[in-house]
């Protein structure tokens, strides 16, 4: 089946769709508010507003590309349940919108970005989950102390960093420090395909 014209595609989007999908639906209430960050083509976005009707969905990113493929998905889905993108970059409190959401769906972002937008992640989903117990989820590869790091993993840390010494896989337990400074409390840990995780938080 041909892309809609402007859409871009992801083959990871496509696989991992199913299982996150899954532990959203467990935990997102039945008409849950959800921003996502860094949505980058729009594929989940369109999966998950299709799977899940009475959820509205608005996804963002920074970059201009990535929202027109978005907006192509969207449109090429025509659910009255998906939001159309905005530009919001997680490192700049200024493009947050003012909400409020039930959650914040980061999905592949922490890794592939500098710390600081980690940090504005964490800001700015606490600024948005204006009501105890708002869901952050956020999905990908972490280093984990008591874990051994699979070499997948490693290999993808690598190239990550040869690519721009900013990013790489983040220490979790630095991330979800982090978390904690904003009143984020990690409650569960879900391992996933080919060695990621979901790391759940809820707002105080």
């Amino acid at each position: 089946m041909p892309l809609p014209t402007d859409a871009l595609e992801s083959p990871a989007a496509a696989r991992n769709a199913e299982p996150i999908l899954a532990v959203l639906r467990a935990h997102l209430g039945p008409r849950a508010r959800v921003l996502e960050i860094a949505a980058g083509t729009g594929q989940h976005a369109a999966a998950f507003a299709r799977a899940l009707p009475e959820v509205i969905w608005t996804p963002t990113d920074p970059d201009e590309t990535a929202r027109a493929s978005i907006a192509a998905w969207r449109e090429d889905a025509g659910l009255s349940n998906l939001a159309a993108p905005l530009r919001l970059d997680a490192c700049d409190a200024t493009t947050w919108p003012a909400g409020p959401f039930d959650a914040v769906v980061c999905i592949n972002m922490v890794h592939i970005s500098p710390w600081a937008a980690t940090e504005g992640l964490m800001a700015g989903a606490a600024s948005v989950l204006v009501t105890p117990g708002g869901l952050l989820a956020l999905y990908g590869p972490y280093l984990e102390a008591d874990t051994p790091l699979a070499p997948s993993n490693a290999a993808f840390d690598a190239d990550l960093k040869r690519r721009n010494p900013d990013w790489g896989l983040r220490d979790r337990d630095a991330v979800v420090a982090e978390a904690r400074r904003h009143g984020l409390t990690l409650t569960r840990r879900v391992e996933m395909p080919a060695n990621n995780l979901m790391l759940l938080f809820r707002r105080a």
